[in-house]
């Protein structure tokens, strides 16, 4: 018998005056966002949900202790709702050999750890059920179909009807072990293309059965994976349905389709519907920072006016004002987020308590945590380092407090200099600017890096909160150093030189000049060195719309950026949302140049590297590898490539070849006597490394 759907809130419908004025009175700045959800067997605190991210800490027993303490900070930190990363129900459904698997009841006593870690500080939290599908890296892989993922080398094996049955059943036997395991309900993954997802659309389902089809047979799969868990674990278990709701890949659903899919996962007796955005092979970006904040909330905004349950919808919300405008506007009711609350565990406080201004902001950057769990390494985060390392990187008080200097306020100076006055060292922080950041100040001009501004902003409170005596515009010499115990040179980088004919012409100039506005290029440029700054000055050159400057970022249009990509949440005679997209036309003519053969940008980000190509494809520069630089004059850029010369017309060469450390004190501070460490770029300055030099200085900070 099939246990009724819990009946949908009052408080999930857009609130009416008398409740929207009761909630304005509790949080005068977020009425909505700190506003309790009422699920009907309990009820949210607030309507933050921490979204799921895999953290590596997932894979091995072992690890759970330290999962535990990282679930454990952001249920203190005052989240309404948590969602594991992802845990297979079965091997098959494994991202991974030997990666996170709840399947057998042995395996039930670890995550204990974790249920018991968030209870004790009075949280909720739900294990997500991932099955991989297609997606997993392993050849024991199954699908609906025997089509391989284009991300993937392994071709899946077709399930037969008895294995789709033996996957069901596996799904119910998961949640049951995790309801035994403490969890307050479970997450079913159902979007981003894993196994679920892949039922649904035609473009990997090509079955001729019951499982396959007419749509009510592709999504028949989840809905009975919903409707068994709801019987195997009763009325009282949240069940949390991960639901695709804009595939973003050709063959995806219809919108139709979404909403007959949400309105039978409601019927089967799902307690929440997340909403989930784009395949992991899309050609679309979804969550790195040039998506705009907050672009595809429309979409679960569409669905709301569709189906009764509460709706969660995700993706670019970093901030409490961005949270509470997409609620306000009836969006959704829930917003989820992952890597913010990876930033700062203490998010949702912070903003209860009217300290937004303090909260370190995610901005997207992938580079500590997607990045990482890529690449088989524990997640952390660039702007937090004690993110996944809770246990082993902490800021305790110092029992023999210092004198300390710091010698540059970039990202590794900022960071030492703030941990260091946090655990009780007086510490002075030099930089011969007129402001605090360093490189970030160059980096916040790029188009789709705004949100280093909001770095910049909560490192200036920090230095403010910890008393750190900042010393802007000094250029510290070693008399200037002589009274403090130890030094911190974090003086950054230079960029490096390059020689070849005519470097000295005055068509050539660094890209800290473009960056900063000294030199406006012209309509032609050539950029020497295609690494990451290489990539940025190139966005920068072939933007059109206006740049931020010192003062305020200028963020980029949603729908300007969904037509560029080709983005359509009205799914207008499409499938899976998708539309030609419609780049701007580039504001220059751009080449980047690399001496070394190969793809230009191959160094680039494991998860955001293709976005950057693909974005300097759609403005027509042209990215050569192999060159040879011949010369600069008054005609042009020569330069020869696979034994051909040729001549750039370009008004501009911007020299982006890389950088060399900076730290002219280091040898008038060897006979000092006294501790010296160097940091940041100033130690290593290959590439630009801010996830390395925050990690490094807070490191040394903690053990000083």
């Amino acid at each position: 018998m099939t246990t009724a759907a819990p009946t949908a809130p009052a408080s999930a419908a857009p609130a009416a005056p008398a409740e929207a004025a009761a909630s304005a009175a509790a949080h005068p700045l977020y009425p909505h966002l700190f506003a309790p959800l009422d699920l009907g067997f309990c009820t949210l605190p607030n309507r933050v949900l921490m979204g799921s991210m895999h953290t590596g800490l997932e894979d091995k027993a072992a690890d759970f202790p330290k999962l535990a303490a990282y679930f454990a900070e952001r249920a203190a930190g005052g989240v309404g709702l948590i969602v594991t990363g992802g845990f297979a129900p079965n091997i098959v459904g494994w991202l991974k050999p030997f990666g996170g698997k709840l399947s057998w009841p042995w395996e039930a006593g670890k995550h204990k750890q974790v249920t018991r870690a968030v209870h004790a500080h009075g949280g909720r939290i739900c294990m997500q059920i991932l099955h991989a599908g297609r997606y997993g890296y392993h050849p024991l892989q199954v699908a609906p179909s025997k089509l391989k993922a284009p991300i993937n080398p392994f071709t899946p094996r077709a399930l037969s009807a008895g294995g789709v049955e033996r996957q069901i059943k596996a799904f119910v036997n998961s949640a049951r072990l995790a309801r035994e395991a403490g969890y307050d309900g479970v997450e079913v993954m159902g979007s981003e293309g894993y196994l679920l997802n892949q039922f649904t659309v035609p473009r990997t389902n090509k079955r001729r059965d019951g499982w396959g089809g007419e749509a009510a047979q592709r999504y028949r799969f989840s809905v009975e994976i919903v409707r068994r868990i709801r019987e195997a674990c009763g009325p009282d278990f949240i069940i949390v349905y991960r639901l695709s709701m804009i595939d973003l890949v050709e063959d995806g659903s219809t919108w139709s389709e979404v909403i007959a899919q949400a309105r039978a996962i409601e019927a089967a007796g799902a307690t929440l519907i997340n909403t989930g955005i784009g395949w992991h092979e899309a050609r679309v970006p979804t969550i790195a920072t040039s998506v705009p904040r907050g672009a595809f909330t429309g979409i679960t905004g569409r669905l709301k006016e569709e189906v009764r349950l509460p709706l969660v919808t995700t993706n670019r919300i970093n901030m409490p004002d961005v949270a509470e405008r997409i609620l306000a506007e009836g969006d959704a009711d829930m917003v989820s987020m992952a890597r913010p609350l990876l930033a700062d565990p203490e998010w949702v406080n912070k903003a209860r308590n009217r300290r937004a201004a303090d909260i370190n902001t995610c901005i997207g950057c992938n580079q500590a945590c997607l990045d990482h769990v890529f690449e088989n390494k524990h997640a952390s985060c660039l702007v937090n380092p004690r993110a996944c390392a809770e246990t082993e990187l902490n800021y305790h008080p110092t029992t023999a407090p210092k004198r300390i200097a710091v010698v540059g306020a970039g990202p590794a100076g900022m960071a030492c200099a703030t941990v260091a006055a946090e655990r009780g060292h007086q510490v002075a922080l030099f930089d011969r600017a007129a402001r605090i950041g360093g490189q970030f100040n160059l980096a916040k001009r790029i188009p789709g890096k705004e949100e280093f501004y909001e770095t910049l902003r909560y490192f200036a409170g920090r230095i403010e909160q910890t008393g750190v005596e900042l010393r802007l515009n000094t250029d510290a010499d070693a008399a200037a150093l002589a009274g403090f115990d130890e030094i911190v040179l974090a003086t950054g980088i230079r960029p490096r030189q390059v020689e070849f004919p005519g470097s000295d012409h005055p068509k050539v100039v660094s890209y800290p000049d473009v960056l900063q506005g000294r030199v406006v290029p012209g309509p032609r440029v050539a950029i020497v060195g295609a690494g990451g700054i290489g990539f940025d000055v190139a966005e920068f050159l072939v933007h059109a719309g206006p740049h931020s400057g010192d003062d305020a970022p200028h963020y980029p249009d949603p729908a300007q950026w969904r037509a560029e990509w080709g983005v359509d949440l009205d799914y207008a005679d499409n499938r899976g949302g998708l539309a030609a997209p419609r780049p701007e036309p580039p504001a220059r003519q751009v080449w980047l140049l690399q001496r070394s053969a190969g793809k230009p940008g191959a160094k680039l980000g494991k998860t955001t590297g293709w976005i950057h190509r693909a974005t300097l494809k759609a403005k027509q520069v042209r990215m050569l590898g192999g060159v040879e630089y011949v010369g600069v004059d008054d005609e042009g850029f020569h330069i020869r490539v696979d034994g051909s010369e040729q001549t750039l017309p370009v008004d501009q060469v911007v020299i982006c070849a890389g950088q060399e450390p900076y730290k002219p004190l280091a040898e008038a501070l060897a006979g000092s006597g006294k501790p010296v460490h160097v940091i940041g770029g100033a130690d290593v300055a290959a590439e630009l490394d801010a996830k390395r030099a925050i990690a490094q200085a807070s490191r040394l900070a903690a053990q000083l």
